[in-house]
Order: structure tokens, then sequence, then C-alpha cells
């Protein structure tokens, strides 16, 4: 007697949100390819038809039109006798849109069901969008074998895969659509633990890959048996189709263990994350290259060092654009970290447009005293000349602010902050001085830069500075960046009370100071460019704030509710916008 097989291809691709025609054609390949290796099924990761996340383009129905008709014309083609495809895609039915995955086979829509559990936190917003499904049965497959199909936030929830197990699935497939965070690996193995110790079933999880937006999806996808090993582990940040082997034993279906693929962890994985995002930024955008100020700062550096990474040498131009304030190493440290990367340096002063600003002014000036505001001409000056050279060249402006500088609003509207897409927009001060360092140990897979050192060891020492004034230093405003940056990740990424920041050793003056500029900093980061998301909760997705906000946190403690009070009155006090 043949002991029932099964050939699964995982195939971890990296779809553009709206290209259709093309997520059906990388599909269309997949299966080719697939097929000439033997496969049953072809297994593709969540709304991979219209790309994930659509967001509300899914609400069209023109958009929903078109995504069935592709998936009926995939379902047609499996009539050849090749592999059977499992594909995810709106669903529009009875009025309602749901999140579906469908299985396609033998020329039809074979089976179809739908997400159950919306998630509605974070970056997600699946709940406004999407009907829930009801509990999901398993699907028959050739030869009768019972696949379990929840889609991505199902198995975080144990309701779907207990029904699953209970309705007869010998086999969980979970497409995916879920986004890099830091530790997020961890998280998804913990989960997919859970749910085959409690199913007695393995589990394939399947991830998409690619940059969407300020989102950056790293793939991982994993197979674990019903014994919780680790069969297969695909590798992150890069597309790949691997061909997986199956056969029933005893009852149970077993994966033929393969070699597991190196997951960039920590570090590696943030920077990682931050290439992958800009290079399908630019992409998916149609941009022919880009264009940053090159200031001789940390910032700015690995911000080229990531472009070249993500783009290659000859698709960056880096500018510097001195001042009457650059200081000669910064002239230096600019010019040569150019050169290590191989990119177009130029120079171009802007002590003229400063100065015809100045002029400009001068009379509606006359009896002030110059501040930040004759310093942030200068950085308006630098973002106008940047904008010119995209505007003239198609080039997409790479913004350099880093998360601590966009918290606190350290930044300078319609200057510093002109740009398309930042990729350390969510990186602390001390994660890219981290992260300069590691480049300069280190390549990334699929790097097209190279080896060795490429941000001189003199910009990771110098202190940090703008250099808008004579010996200005970042730290004439604010905090140092270690004190700075735990402070921040309190207050951003875990919601801390001001009293529970101090009571880990922060002085009070200090935290009220970073909680009061980070709160009057919201409506510029309101208009700043998008940024790959890395850390917990970045800037914009995940922390929607008011602008107009008049709370502040004193630093009392925690506050027990006064019961014989039914209203309290209090007045809003707050400070002017800092431009």
């Amino acid at each position: 007697m043949t002991t029932p097989s099964l050939r699964l291809a995982l195939a971890q691709l990296n779809p553009i949100v709206g290209d259709i025609a093309g997520n059906t054609g990388k599909a269309r390949a997949a299966r080719q390819r697939a097929g000439e290796a033997g496969a049953d099924l072809v297994m593709l990761p969540e709304l991979f038809l219209c790309g994930y996340p659509p967001e509300d383009l899914v609400l069209k129905p023109a958009f929903q039109d078109a995504c069935r008709k592709a998936c009926e014309e995939l379902a047609r083609e499996t009539g050849d006798g090749g592999p059977a495809l499992l594909i995810g895609l709106p669903w529009a039915e009875n009025g309602k849109l749901y999140n579906a995955y469908a299985l396609l086979d033998g020329g039809v829509i074979q089976s179809v069901r739908f997400k159950v559990v919306l998630p509605d936190y974070g970056v997600f917003d699946e709940a406004r969008i999407f009907e829930p499904g009801p509990l999901p049965g398993p699907v028959v497959f050739r030869n009768g074998i019972r696949l379990g199909l929840p889609i991505c936030e199902d198995i975080w929830s144990e309701d779907v895969v207990e029904c699953l197990a209970e309705t007869g699935a010998e086999l969980l497939l979970s497409p995916n659509g879920s986004p890099y965070r830091r530790g997020v690996g961890d998280e998804r193995m913990n989960i997919a633990v859970a749910r085959v110790v409690e199913s007695g079933l393995p589990l394939v999880y399947l991830n998409q890959i690619g940059g969407q937006d300020e989102l950056v999806f790293d793939g991982a996808s994993f197979i674990l048996g019903a014994d919780r090993r680790l069969m297969h582990q695909l590798p992150a940040f890069q597309e790949a189709l691997v061909v997986t082997d199956w056969a029933r034993e005893a009852g149970q279906w077993r994966c033929k263990p393969a070699n597991a693929a190196e997951i960039e962890t920590g570090d590696e994985a943030d920077y990682a994350a931050c290439v992958l995002a800009l290079r399908d930024y630019v992409g998916k955008t149609g941009f022919p290259g880009v264009v940053l100020g090159l200031s001789g700062g940390i910032d700015s550096a690995l911000c080229a060092a990531m472009a070249v990474d993500a783009l290659g040498a000859e698709r960056v131009t880096c500018v510097m654009m001195p001042s009457r304030f650059t200081a000669q190493q910064s002239l230096s440290d600019a010019q040569a970290c150019a050169q290590a990367l191989g990119v177009r340096y130029e120079t171009v002063s802007i002590a003229g447009p400063v100065e015809g600003f100045e002029a400009a002014l001068a009379g509606l000036f006359a009896g002030t005293k110059r501040d930040v505001t004759e310093e942030n001409l200068q950085s308006r000056a630098r973002g106008t000349l940047l904008m010119a050279l995209s505007n003239k060249f198609s080039w997409m402006l790479v913004t350099t602010g880093n998360k601590s500088e966009m918290s606190c609003g350290y930044a300078t509207l319609y200057g510093d902050m002109n740009g398309g897409f930042n990729a350390i927009k969510d990186l602390y001060k001390t994660d890219v001085m981290r992260l300069a360092q590691l480049r300069n140990r280190w390549r990334p897979t699929g790097s097209l830069g190279p080896d060795g050192v490429v941000i001189p060891e003199s910009t990771i020492a110098r202190p940090p500075s703008a250099e808008l004034s004579e010996d200005q230093t970042d730290q004439d405003t604010l905090p140092p960046y270690d004190v700075l940056d735990d402070i921040l990740a309190g207050l951003i990424e875990r919601d801390e009370r001001v009293a529970a920041i101090v009571a880990r050793g922060h002085d009070l003056d200090t935290v009220m100071q970073v909680e009061r500029l980070l709160q009057r900093a919201e409506y510029k980061r309101r208009q700043s460019a998008p940024g790959a998301k890395i850390t917990t909760r970045n800037l914009s997705r995940d922390r929607r704030y008011p602008i107009v906000n008049g709370f502040s946190d004193r630093g009392e403690g925690p506050h027990s509710p006064d019961a014989s009070l039914v209203k309290g009155v209090g007045k809003a006090g707050g400070d002017s916008f800092d431009f």
C-alpha cells in the first residue's frame, strides 16, 4: 500500500498593492516553477492577489471585481493538471467584504475560507474594512486531505484552530501578511507552538516579504511538526520558493526536514528591514534613484549606506551643502563616506541662498536678535536645493531624521524634513550609532554596497551637531541621547507615566521637558515623510495622537478617582509651536 504523500510549495513572494496583473503574474510564475519541481499544491500569502495591506483601496467595487476576475483566470489555468493554488484575495459576497483564502484546483475555485479574527490595533485597520467570517471547517484537497486554513490573525486566537481541529483538519496552512517589528519572530514562533500543542497538528506559517509604504514584511516563513520541531525555515527579507515533502504516517502528516535558513536578528534584522523598505519604496513607486544631503554626520552617513545597499551606488547621489558654520571635519567625513560608498558626490554652498533670504527679510527683522529663525533659514535653503535636484532629475529625496529628533521636533519643517522617504525614521539616535558601527563590520545578504568600513570612525565618534550656529551640539538643546532615548522609549513604546520614568532614575524636570517636546512636535510629524516601521510603536500608524492637545502628565503618580465628583474642570496650558 502506497503511503499518502503531498508536495507543498511555499511561495514567499513580494507583491505590490494594487498591481493585480503583476501579482497574478507572480502567482502564475510560482505555480509553473513549483509544477516543474513536482509540487501538488502552491501556497501564497494573505491577500496576495491585491497586495497587503490594501487599506481603503479594497473598498472600491472595481478593485474587488478585478481581483475576482484574476482569481477566476488562475482557477481556469489549474485545469491543466498541474499544481493547485492557495491564494488570498478580497471576496465580496451578499453585500459583505471578506479577507478570503481560496483553493483553486481542477479548473475551478474549489473552496473559499474567510478570515475570522480581524485585527484593529497598531498598524491594522481590518475591522473597519472587512466582515469577520464564520468559524471555519477544513477544505478537502486531493485524495481527501483535510486542510485547515487559519488566516494570519486567526492563529493568534485559540478558537479558530480549535474549531479546525475538532472538525477534522489534518494539517494547518496559515497564510500571513505579518509586518516586521523588533522581536516579532519570537512572538510568531511562540504563538505557532501554542497552536500546535493545542491542536496536535503540524503548522505551516507562510509570510509575505517586501516593503509597503511604512510597513516591512520580513518573510521568515517556517514549518512546525506536530511534535513542535522546526522542519523548515525560509530566509528573511528575500523571496523564496521552497517545495516541501509530506507523508502521512500512522494517521498524521509529517514533513521531511530540510536545512534551516539563517535568520537575521537584533540590529542586523533592523538594518535589513530598513534597506528592504527603502529599496521597495523607491522601486515600487518608479524612481530611477535617490538624492540625499550628506552632512558629515552619522544620520546622513547611515542613510547613504542604506541607500547604496538597497539600490547600488550608481543610483545614489549625495550632496554636501556647507555653510559658514560647517566644520572642516564634516567636509572631510562626508567626502570620505561618499568615496567609500562609491556614490556621485557634489558640493553646493548655501551661503548665497541664505544671504539672499536674510537680505529679503532684513527690513522686517530690523531690531530683532538672531535666533532659531536664522538657523532654520539654513536648513530650508538646503531643503529647497535638494528638492530642486529631485524635481530636475526625478530622484527621490531621502530625508535623514532619526526617531529621537522626530519625537522632540528637533527638525525643520520644509528644511531637513523635506523628502519622500526616511529609512531611519523609527530608529532612535542610539540605534543609529549601533547600526553605523554594525555596517562597518557586516554587510547584509543581498546588499549592493561594498564590504568594509563605509562610515568614517570620526563621524561615529564626534558629538552630534546640526551645525547651524557656532560650536553647536545637539546637547545644547536636548539631553544626552542615552538619557533622551530611554525617556522616549518609556513615553512612546510603553506609555509609561512620568512618575515611573523618574522612579527609574531620571530627573523630573528632564522627563517633563521631553514629554512636552514630544507633545508639541505632533504637528511636525503629521507633515513628515513616511519611514520604515522597526520598533514596536512607530510615530505614525501605531501612535495616533491629536495635534491640539492640552494634557500633560505632571509626574504625580497613580491617582484613584474620587467617586464623589461627577465633573472635573481643567484648564489646558501649552507652548507655542516651534517651526
